[in-house]
């Protein structure tokens, strides 16, 4: 039997107001259908109007600690969803995300493996041209090549599962370590594509330390 909804956000800003509004809109589609429960904004002491923006558009908005992945737990912990999903502030999710989140947190509840599966999106660069194109065969191939996505590709983990694995590590390679610790193989790649902006980390192609 579905209990809805099942899914908290968790987004780490820093003078994100330019880029939100796009990434908080493609998130309605989630509370729509039912499946996101809220959004938290986890954020380092933004100056510019990242708090307005969060304000209007519902979100749970604090300031946490500099270090980006302690922030990200705190973030974690205020969410009320039984998954969470990971987003940078830049990461706007396709048309249809929602049907196929919820497909897969079904399947690995009946399956019994929610506490060791995790997923992600398929990655696409927003712009033209030759430059955003690179970074889209970079992150794949890093993908093909070690498992790994990019942190601006999201993570969906249960929250059973990244409270078993102590949630995200100290220090500025925190989102890279975590999908480290989950390994390639318990990570699966949705169809839906999260759009990022051409000056995202897309081109991060080194195993994570």
């Amino acid at each position: 039997m579905r209990t809805f909804p099942v899914l908290s956000a968790v987004i780490a800003t820093h003078n994100s107001e330019r880029r939100l509004v796009p990434v908080l809109s493609a998130l309605v589609q989630g509370v729509t259908a039912g499946v996101l429960s809220d959004v938290t904004l986890a954020d380092s002491g933004s100056t510019d109007g990242t708090a307005t923006i969060a304000d209007a558009a519902g979100c749970n908005f604090f300031k946490g600690a500099q270090d980006i992945g302690l922030r990200l737990k705190q973030g974690a912990a205020q969410g009320r969803g039984s998954w969470l999903l990971f987003l940078t502030d830049g990461s706007m999710l396709e048309e249809g995300w929602p049907r196929e989140v919820l497909a897969f947190i079904e399947t690995a509840q009946r399956r019994g493996q929610a506490d060791r599966l995790a997923a992600t999106f398929r990655l696409a660069v927003d712009g033209y041209g030759l430059r955003p194109r690179i970074g889209e065969a970079m992150a794949a191939a890093r993908l093909a090549v070690i498992g790994l996505p990019v942190p601006g590709q999201g993570l969906l983990i249960s929250r059973r599962y990244y409270d078993r694995l102590g949630g995200h590590p100290q220090g500025p390679k925190a989102e890279r370590r975590l999908v480290a610790r989950i390994g390639r193989r318990r990570i699966h790649v949705l169809r839906p594509r999260v759009l990022l902006p051409e000056t995202g980390k897309v081109a991060e192609s080194a195993p994570a330390a």
